[in-house]
C-alpha cells in the first residue's frame, strides 16, 4: 500500500525537470483567452494527452480557476481508467501524489462519506501507470494555493452512479470537480471537428445521452458531471475546442482536445 505516489509520466507526458515544467505550464496559462464571469467555477474538464499536444488547451480550462485559487480547497479528480479494467470507482490510500513540482496530499478522510455506494472501493491497480489524473496535477498546482485531492478513476460504471458520488461531495465553492477527459481518437482531422463539436454541444446542453464512447475517452465521469450539473442548475461553457493537428501533429490522424467550464448560470 504506497504512501506517497510517485510521478508516472514525467519526462514522458510533461518535463521532468521543476523549472521546464514551471514553465511549461505558465506559458499555457498565459496563452488562454480571458474568461468572462466573476462567479468561481464548480467544475472543469480538461484533456490529459501529452502536453505539447494537449498542454494550449488544458491552460484554457485551468485559467478560468486563477482569480478564484485561493478559495478552493479540495478539487475532485476523476478520470477514466486507461490501463486496468474493473467495475465501479477506483480511490487510492495513499497520503499524496508527487508531481515535479512537490506533493498534492489527499482527502483520504472523506471516502467515509461514500462508505455506503457500492459502486467506490479502494484498488490501487489502475492507478499504477495511468496519466489521466496526474497531467492535471502540475496545472492545480500553479493555479491553486493550499488544496488536497480526491482522485477517482473510473472503470465500468454508469453516469448515475459517477453522478451520486459527486452528489456526495460536492459541498460548496470550496469544492471543484475536474473532469479528465480527451474527446476523438484518430479521426482525420476533418471529421475529427465534426464529431468534436457535436459532442460539444452536447456538453453545453448538459446532455449525457448524446455522448458516446468513441467521443470521449472519459464519457463515463465527463456524464455523470453533466447529470449533476444539470440537477443543481449550472450552466456549461466551451472556453477551447481543438486537436493534435492543431497543436502539434500530423492531420490525417488527430486526438480531439476540448476545454469546458461550468458554473452556475447568472441571474437576470
Amino acid at each position: 500500500m504506497p504512501s506517497i505516489r510517485h510521478p508516472q509520466v514525467a519526462g514522458l507526458f510533461y518535463p521532468a525537470d521543476a523549472s521546464d515544467l514551471a514553465r511549461a505550464v505558465r506559458g499555457y496559462l498565459q496563452a488562454a483567452r480571458p474568461v468572462s464571469g466573476a462567479a468561481p467555477p464548480k467544475a472543469i474538464v480538461a484533456p490529459h494527452a501529452g502536453y505539447v499536444y494537449s498542454g494550449p488547451i488544458a491552460g484554457s480550462a485551468y485559467a478560468s480557476l486563477q482569480a478564484h485559487g485561493a478559495g478552493i480547497e479540495r478539487v475532485l479528480l476523476l478520470g477514466p481508467s486507461h490501463r486496468v479494467a474493473f467495475r465501479g470507482l477506483a480511490y487510492t490510500r495513499a497520503e499524496a501524489f508527487l508531481t515535479p513540482l512537490g506533493p498534492v496530499a489527499v482527502e483520504n478522510a472523506a471516502r467515509a462519506g461514500l462508505a455506503d455506494l457500492p459502486q467506490v472501493r479502494v484498488f490501487e491497480a489502475p492507478f499504477d501507470g495511468e496519466h489521466c489524473l496526474e497531467v492535471q496535477l502540475p496545472f492545480l498546482q500553479r493555479v491553486l494555493d493550499d488544496f488536497r485531492i480526491l482522485p477517482f478513476l473510473v472503470g465500468e460504471a454508469s453516469a448515475e452512479e459517477v453522478a451520486e458520488v459527486l452528489d456526495c461531495l460536492w459541498g460548496g465553492s470550496e469544492t471543484l470537480v475536474v473532469i479528465s477527459s480527451d474527446l476523438s481518437h484518430y479521426l482525420d482531422y476533418a471529421s475529427a471537428q465534426r464529431l468534436d463539436a457535436a459532442t460539444s454541444r452536447a456538453i453545453e446542453r448538459l446532455a449525457p445521452g448524446e455522448i458516446e464512447l468513441h467521443q470521449a475517452c472519459g464519457r463515463t465521469p465527463l456524464n455523470g458531471l453533466l447529470q449533476a450539473a444539470r440537477r443543481r442548475g449550472l450552466r456549461a461553457r466551451t472556453l477551447d475546442l481543438r486537436n493534435s493537428g492543431d497543436t502539434a501533429g500530423p492531420r490525417h490522424s488527430v486526438v480531439g482536445y476540448g476545454a469546458y467550464l461550468f458554473d452556475q448560470e447568472p441571474r437576470s
